[in-house]
């Protein structure tokens, strides 16, 4: 079967937020310089969703809000699916776990096999939905890509450990902040940034989530407000 490389796929983009209250700090790499997508180009860890994603056990579920506009202008049920690869991608391009302790259940999909071994389960409850951009037309690669935002304190071990990480991205480091913007970034980054230094002191998910929409006809920036959230008190 012949893929359309030009197709839009579902990906899911980490944005792991360190000294946050301090001196706030990103994770970022850099792509290599024969990548199809963004070469050369600081980024965070991110990529395509796997069809197993779907279906690999979370030890806690992403926030009800984060759940909620993840479902909005969406294929019904992708969440858990988007959650796991977010989760995933992290692990397989830097080597941090955002994990809980304990046994798989069920059958173990082979891309998870290293994770599991590290004796941990994917755990989502860290990660806030912040993020939705779809790549403009025309570029070699399409995604679809939301992007999650997360503390370092629910990341696994050591923060500077990065020797399980494959050679997807080089120069792993942790970029201060306000520094982020003197590295050679897509556009999108750019923009991504700006939200993340606006919530940078805010652990709450956010009220709206930016969703930056190009098709053929235009581009739009919009607001996804998922549902109304139940008054409390």
């Amino acid at each position: 079967m012949t893929i359309d490389k030009t197709a839009i796929r579902n990906a899911a983009t980490v944005i792991v937020l360190r000294n946050r209250q301090s001196d706030p700090a990103i994770l970022m790499g850099q792509r290599g310089a024969s990548a199809a997508f963004m070469p050369n180009k600081f980024v965070f860890p991110g990529g395509a969703v796997d069809p197993a994603d779907a279906e690999v056990p979370l030890a806690t579920a992403l926030p009800d809000i984060c759940h909620q506009r993840l479902a909005e202008k969406s294929p019904e049920g992708l969440q858990n699916a988007l959650a796991a690869a977010a989760i995933r991608e992290l692990w397989e391009e830097t080597g941090l776990v955002l994990g809980q302790p304990g046994q798989w259940s069920g059958a173990l999909p082979a891309d998870w096999q290293s994770f599991a071994d590290m004796g941990f389960v994917p755990s989502a409850e860290g990660l806030q939905f912040v993020f939705r951009a779809v790549t403009p037309p025309g570029r070699p690669r399409r995604f679809d890509a939301r992007f999650f935002l997360v503390d370092a304190e629910a990341i696994q071990g050591d923060l500077d450990d990065f020797t399980h990480a494959s050679d997807e991205l080089s120069h792993l480091q942790w970029i201060k902040l306000h520094e982020a913007r003197n590295f050679d970034l897509p556009f999108i980054t750019e923009v991504v940034l700006a939200e993340v230094a606006a919530r940078a002191a805010d652990r709450t998910p956010p009220e709206t989530v930016p969703f930056f929409l190009n098709n053929e006809e235009a581009s739009l920036f919009l607001q996804l407000k998922g549902y109304p959230m139940p008054e409390t008190g």
